[in-house]
Order: C-alpha cells, then sequence, then structure tokens
C-alpha cells in the first residue's frame, strides 16, 4: 500500500520528498514528462507528485452568449482553457502515480487556493472526499519533517469551503458581467461588435474606488493660502514659520509681515525632547508591498511573484498572510545563526545573539494560519538569486533583525523666535542613538535636522522675512504602494487578491501610470456601470459577501446559502443591465474608439514633419506596422514585432528622431525601442534601458 502526497507546483514537490525522506528518495518520470518522488519511511511507500497550480477550474455548462447563466461545473483546466494545456501533464501523472496508492495526503499551501488545489485532485481523479493534512508555514527541512510528524488527520473544510465560495462567487460575477458588457455593445454599438470587456464581483467595486478618487482630484477648486517665513542668521542657518502656519485672509498675513518687518529675532523658548521610536512590526503582505513600492518600485503584484519564489525555494516564510507576529517556534536563534553565516548580515545576528533574551516587536494584526514573514534558516547562496530576489530577501531580512533592536533615540528641538510683534518656530529632530536602524540599514531612513547651539534669551539677526503665497492641492493620486494598503483599510479583496486584481485592471486598460491614474475606458465602463447597475461598483456588496465566506470557513453558514444568496444579486443585475443596455453600449464603444485612436498616435512624422505617425494593421500581412497619416503624399513606414502590445513613452530617438515606444510581449522582459530599423540604437532593441 502506497500513500500518494499532494503537492502545489513541482519545486514544492522536491523540497517535501527530499526532507521527508531524508535525501534517500527516487526520482520517477512519468510517460508526461513530468519528475515525481517515491521513497519509504518505516517500510510504508509515499509517492510525492506535483501540480502545477489549479488543475481544475470552473466552467458555464450553457453554450452562447445569454445571460444570466448559473450552471457551472469543475472541469480540467486544459478543457476549461485551451491555452492551459500545459497542465494536462500533471493531471495525467497523478492517475499514473497512483497505482497502488491506498491513502492520501494533501501538502498544498496551507490557504484557501492550497486547499482548493488538493480538495479538488483528491475529489475528481481519486474520488475521495477526505485525506491527512500538512501544515506548514515554511518549505524547510524541519518545518516539513514537524509538519508531517503532526499531520493532521482531516483536512482544512474550513479553508476548501470558504475556497469553493470565492470560486463559485467570482466566476458566476465574472462571466455574466463580462457577457452583459460586451453584448451591450454587440447589439447597441456601430463598429466593435467583437470586442470583448471583463468585469469583476472585486474588480469592478476597486475601479470605480478609484474612479471616485479621479471624481475628487476633477471637482477639486484650489483655495489661495499664504505662509510666513523667517531666515535667521544662525550657523548653521535656520529658516522659521510663521506660528499661524497657514493664513487664508490676505490682510492677516500682510499685517503680520509688517510686524515682522524687524532686524533682529529674540529665542524666546528653546526645547529639546528626547523620544523613543520603536522598530517596525514584522512584515505581513501589505507591508512588504508597500515598502518594495517604496524603495524598489516593484508593483504589489511583481513583490508577490517574488516573495513566492522564495518562499517555494525555502528562503522565506509562506508570504500570503495578514499576521505581525513572529512566535518563539520559528526558532530566533537559529535563524540568526544561520544568518551570520551571510557576511553582510554576521554582525548584527551576532550581536543580537549576545543578547539575554530576544524578543520581537510585533504589530496589533494577526493571521491563524501563519506567521508573519521572516528568513528561514535555510540561508540561499546570495549569488544565485536573481537580482530583484536579492533586493526582497535583503528588506525581508532587515526587517527581521529591526525587529529585535532596540528603540532608536530621537531629539526633537523647538525654537520659538520674538521678530517683531510676531512669532516664528523652528523645529527638527535628529537621531542620537540609532539602535534597530542599525539593523534596517538604509531602509530606516528618518529626517535629520542639525540645529545650531541656541539658548533662550539669544539674539540673532533676521536675513530676510519671506511671504509665500500657495494654493491647497488636489487630493494625490494613489500609488501601486498605498493602494493595497488602502484597499486593506476599506476590505476591498484579500490579502491574497489584492495585487492581482489591481494588476488585471492595468492589462483591461482601465489604468495607468504607477501614480495610478483611470483611463477613458475605465471611467467609461466605471461611470457606465455606477449608474446603470450600482450593485456591480458596491463595495458594500462586495464587503458583505467577504464578510459570508469568513463565515463559511467558520461554518457558521453554509456554501450553498452563499451562492443562493448571491444568484439572487446577479438576477437583479442581469435585469438592470438588460434594460440599460442602449445606455451603457454606445457609451463604453465611444471610450474604445477614442482610446484607440489615442494610443495609436506616436507622434509627428520625422520626414513630411506635418503627418501624425500612427499605428495601423494591414489585412494583406496580418501585422501592425506604423504608417504616416499623410499617406499617400507622404509614404514613410516602419515595421513593429509582432504579437506585442506597444506603449508610447512620449520620447523621441536623438538619433533617428523617431518615437521610442516600449514593447511588452507575454512572459518576455518589455523592452524599449524606437522605430526606425537602419538605426545606431537599433542593437539595443530588446534589451532593458
Amino acid at each position: 500500500m502506497k500513500t500518494l502526497i499532494i503537492c502545489e507546483k513541482p519545486t514544492a514537490a522536491k523540497k517535501i520528498a527530499t526532507a521527508l525522506s531524508q535525501g534517500k528518495l527516487a526520482v520517477k518520470k512519468s510517460s508526461e514528462g513530468v519528475d515525481y518522488y517515491e521513497f519509504n519511511i518505516k517500510k510504508h511507500t509515499y509517492v510525492a507528485v506535483p501540480a502545477v497550480g489549479h488543475i481544475f477550474a470552473l466552467k458555464d455548462t450553457k453554450k452562447g452568449w445569454e445571460y444570466p447563466i448559473f450552471d457551472m461545473e469543475w472541469v480540467p483546466v486544459f478543457v476549461a482553457n485551451k491555452k492551459a494545456e500545459y497542465t494536462k501533464k500533471y493531471y495525467d501523472t497523478f492517475k499514473e502515480a497512483s497505482k497502488g496508492v491506498k491513502d492520501f495526503i494533501v501538502a498544498t499551501d496551507f490557504d484557501e487556493e492550497g486547499s482548493v488545489i488538493g480538495y479538488n485532485i483528491l475529489r475528481f481523479l481519486f474520488n475521495k472526499k477526505d485525506a491527512k493534512r500538512m501544515k506548514f508555514s515554511t518549505l524547510t527541512k524541519e518545518d516539513l519533517i514537524n509538519s508531517f510528524e503532526k499531520i493532521q488527520k482531516h483536512l482544512d473544510f474550513g479553508r476548501v469551503e470558504s475556497g469553493l465560495t470565492r470560486h463559485s462567487l467570482d466566476f458566476l460575477w465574472g462571466v455574466n458581467v463580462s457577457r452583459a458588457l460586451t453584448l451591450s455593445i454587440k447589439h447597441h454599438g456601430k463598429k466593435l461588435h467583437h470586442y470583448l470587456l471583463s468585469a469583476g464581483r472585486v474588480q469592478t467595486p476597486m475601479l470605480y474606488f478609484l474612479i471616485k478618487r479621479e471624481k475628487e482630484i476633477a471637482a477639486f477648486k484650489p483655495k489661495p493660502y499664504w505662509e510666513l517665513y523667517a531666515e535667521i542668521k544662525t550657523k548653521p542657518m535656520v529658516v522659521a514659520h510663521h506660528k499661524k502656519t497657514k493664513f487664508w485672509k490676505k490682510r492677516e498675513v500682510d499685517s503680520a509681515y509688517e510686524n515682522a518687518d524687524r532686524e533682529d529675532a529674540v529665542v524666546t523658548l528653546m526645547k529639546r525632547t528626547k523620544t523613543k521610536k520603536d522598530p517596525p512590526n514584522p512584515f505581513d503582505l501589505t507591508s512588504l508591498q508597500t515598502e518594495a513600492y517604496r524603495y524598489f518600485g516593484y508593483s504589489p503584484k511583481r513583490t508577490s511573484d517574488i516573495a513566492q519564489n522564495l518562499y517555494t525555494k525555502g528562503y522565506i516564510s509562506y508570504p500570503r498572510t495578514s499576521s505581525q507576529k513572529l512566535p518563539k517556534q520559528i526558532g530566533y536563534n537559529s535563524i540568526l545563526k544561520n544568518l551570520a553565516k551571510i557576511k553582510k548580515y554576521e554582525k548584527i545576528a551576532k550581536e543580537l545573539l549576545s543578547k539575554k533574551e530576544l524578543v520581537p516587536k510585533e504589530g496589533k494584526k494577526d493571521d491563524p494560519a501563519h506567521p508573519a514573514i521572516y528568513p528561514t534558516k535555510e540561508v540561499p547562496d546570495i549569488s544565485t538569486l536573481r537580482a530583484d530576489e536579492k533586493k526582497l530577501y535583503d528588506l525581508i531580512v532587515r526587517r527581521f533583525l529591526a525587529v529585535f533592536g532596540e528603540p532608536a533615540i530621537r531629539e526633537s528641538t523647538k525654537v520659538v523666535f520674538d521678530i517683531g510683534k510676531e512669532e516664528f518656530v523652528a523645529t527638527g529632530s535628529k537621531t542620537l542613538e540609532k539602535n534597530w536602524m542599525n539593523y534596517y540599514g538604509s531602509y530606516s531612513k528618518l529626517e535629520e535636522a542639525e540645529f545650531p547651539k541656541i539658548e533662550k534669551g539669544d539674539n540673532f539677526k533676521v536675513k530676510k522675512i519671506e511671504l509665500v503665497e500657495k494654493e491647497t492641492q488636489p487630493p494625490s493620486r494613489y500609488s501601486q504602494g498605498s493602494i493595497v494598503k488602502e484597499l486593506e483599510k476599506v476590505n476591498l479583496g484579500t490579502k491574497a487578491t489584492r495585487a492581482s486584481i489591481l494588476q488585471t485592471l492595468y492589462d483591461r486598460g482601465y489604468i495607468e501610470d504607477k501614480s495610478i491614474k483611470v483611463t477613458k475606458l475605465g471611467m467609461a465602463v466605471g461611470k457606465a456601470l455606477a449608474e446603470n447597475v450600482p450593485d456591480l461598483t458596491s463595495e458594500n456588496l462586495t464587503r458583505e459577501f467577504e464578510n459570508e465566506m469568513e463565515k463559511v470557513e467558520k461554518g457558521k453558514i453554509k456554501r450553498e446559502k452563499v451562492i443562493k444568496d448571491a444568484v439572487k444579486v446577479i438576477k437583479k443585475i442581469s435585469k438592470e443591465f438588460k434594460e440599460n443596455e442602449k445606455k451603457i453600449g454606445p457609451k463604453i464603444e465611444k471610450a474604445i474608439l477614442d482610446t484607440q485612436e489615442e494610443q495609436s498616435l506616436l507622434g509627428t512624422c520625422p520626414k513630411c514633419k506635418t503627418g501624425q505617425l500612427k499605428i495601423l494593421y494591414s489585412p494583406k500581412t496580418k501585422k501592425k506596422f506604423v504608417g504616416c497619416t499623410n499617406y499617400p503624399k507622404c509614404n514613410n513606414i516602419y515595421p513593429l514585432p509582432g504579437g506585442a502590445k506597444i506603449i508610447n513613452t512620449g520620447k523621441i530617438c536623438p538619433y533617428c528622431h523617431t518615437p521610442i515606444v516600449k514593447v511588452i510581449r507575454k512572459g518576455k522582459r518589455p523592452f524599449t525601442m524606437c522605430l526606425d530599423p537602419k538605426c545606431k540604437t537599433k542593437e539595443n532593441w530588446g534589451k532593458k534601458k
């Protein structure tokens, strides 16, 4: 009798098999060419077989484009999606490797998605409803062996049920709303009868959340105000601001300016205060995404992907966590001893190991499934990591080191100057003792202000009084770093889905730029839905279903009830959609056509100087190319890479004077290029600039 271990990915399968077998394993290869692993523990045979993420997906059983539809079934991914044919070899490998198997262990990631992956393989391939479950937060040898020895006798059915509910809701929302959007154009548009649009249960409220910020910016009316500054002739010079930081009335600031038009500034208050600055909390996924964007410019999705790679390699703990807790069980000392083997962490690690007790600074947030993100005992050979992996690993390590440090000591200084009849204030802070800041390295930058030696009663000369007129500024757009934090605050999406949904909005052309701006298309889709089908953009409705899924996980309500509630809402949405198709379709079609026209124009033609270079499509060759709008008077044309998305950067090549475009191809690194193949910069085509 054999036991089959269901693993989430090939790398994880190898890690699990190697750890449990103590390296004594046989590498098998299926007829499809997939590696799986066989080993013995106490004369019992185990077979570790990898999936490749989900190998089953939901598919509608009703053909055509009508909506609403509620008939769906789980099928192999390669059946649901022709582009996922690669999953078939893993599907077949499970069948092939299961000969003689009577018992099963699910060893996928201990989260909703991992639980659904394991459960679906178990029930659809092996007709089983339960199995043993391994729970681990790292893919280290020690953690995997411990998980095996303390194996749970049953599946984590709460997560399974919650995950199945989420898949059903997302599928029903996505398929019905996407059909409705597409058909609104097909039935009532004039030119785009086959244009596909998408929307989703969380995607659309997230889009409208960003649209609301655009509306705030557009509706903002600047209000003038004035500030008064004094430059004091100290060494170094101090700039003090009027105690009334903003003047809203011109006559008041003019009066203060006149009163302060004096040569002398007398110090009436000199106050120094020492404060403690605590170490940061351990990383949860959101704070890691925020910091990675701040320091490296990585999008939340990119950070999640890099962190997942580091986790799969065994170098960090499970990243999709909301916890800010580091339990003792992870072994602080062991981790630090191994980090000390890496030269750049050696000094800090040894310093921390010399402490009588290691007590991490922790935050309030907790996660019942996983601790905060931390580096494991299995330290990498840094030279083998990709550049982005090195950066993120360094950030995670230094954050881990920092949480064990002592509070930094900061000194805040406040100086009040009397200038005529007005008071001016100068403030600043400096670090006296860095402590944890030394551990966090370049990620712990704080503003440092060095004040000259000043005492109460000192008299200094005023260099000048400056009156500055300003205007209030509109709310700033969200960055890719700040948006995940904001979405967490309003409970839109989950820690595991926010980054990918945000990326979907970029991919659909609904948003653009790092400082997130909603495009014309995004505005048209969001506004049309909000005005005609308000439930689709409702944050409250999305939150209600998130709460329902939490109750499913805790066993308080059944999955069937939540899906039944969702069906009622989708029926209502579909009815409203059909009633308003004539309003929705033309508006969205116009936005699509305007966007396509705008994106196709690249700049002035360098040959005729009057026409515009435009991305065109040749029905004959089925290829895109760039041509001049003055054709046939100007026959200037340029080729474009095939199968790529072309984005105008707004820059011009200094050599051939053609526009520089960004080329994006699926599965490949984006690159920039000018249009002229004969330009001397051609050798750089395909290389990151």
